[in-house]
């Protein structure tokens, strides 16, 4: 069997699992598994040798569910791993990765929150809620691990800024979180085009820099946890 074959966790008796072809297997009887959570541990016991990494899919996306390999293999490199984790000098390590992540998230918050800036292009009039819906969308989006398409490498940024704004106004300006949508194919991606249409139309008023009564955009950002605006600037923008 291959050393990486990937597995699905539940087979149709106790100690047994499913490949993505259908073919059962039988978990070796020395062999334990791995739980997620521990990425270092689990890299180290990828690299030693044989292992079967399980996956759980979840409509499109698949999850790891975490790795079966050697109960010997696993408690060696979990010993040894646990003392180097005790030196000093992998506490400065740590520090030192901890301090530039969060230097490259600092960076990555300001281009995206440009990058969003950029695309609402609001008129002069509403420049103060396109400053405040920039920095609410990017607060939303960019935090590690929150899954969103701001996270996503495989597209440019100003891509991910108009989707971020899109996929912010379809829940905050819409009634989309309460719709009944029937489970029909296709059905669902419908709506969310024509959601993002209306909202694709909404932006083109404020990028005229028309009036608009009732602001949905303001009400929104109303609700948002970001720091209310000044006053006087915010009733001179309406």
């Amino acid at each position: 069997m291959p050393v990486s074959q990937i597995v699905y966790g539940v087979g149709p008796t106790a100690g047994t699992v499913r490949t993505p072809e259908g073919q059962i297997l039988s978990v070796p009887s020395d062999w334990e598994l791995l739980p997620p959570g521990d990425p270092g541990l689990t890299r180290r016991v990828k690299a030693a040798g044989d292992h079967w990494p399980v996956s759980e899919k979840r409509g499109r996306r698949q999850f790891s569910r975490g790795v079966w390999a050697p109960a010997a293999t696993i408690r060696r490199l979990r010993i040894e791993l646990e003392a180097e984790r005790s030196t000093e000098t992998y506490a400065r390590r740590r520090e030192a990765d901890a301090k530039r992540r969060q230097r490259v998230q600092g960076e990555y918050v300001e281009d995206f929150t440009a990058a969003v800036r950029d695309f609402l292009n609001f008129d002069r009039r509403y420049a103060e809620l396109a400053e405040r819906m920039a920095t609410a969308i990017a607060a939303h989006a960019t935090p590690v691990g929150s899954g969103t398409v701001a996270r996503t490498k495989r597209i440019p940024i100003a891509q991910r800024a108009e989707a971020a704004v899109i996929a912010w106004m379809r829940h905050q300006t819409t009634g989309y979180d309460s719709m009944v949508i029937p489970r029909v194919k296709g059905k669902r991606r419908e709506v969310r085009r024509l959601l993002a249409r209306r909202s694709h139309e909404l932006l083109s008023k404020y990028r005229a820099g028309e009036a608009i009564d009732d602001c949905p955009l303001h009400a929104a950002i109303g609700d948002s946890p970001t720091p209310p605006p000044r006053k006087a600037a915010l009733e001179g923008s309406r």
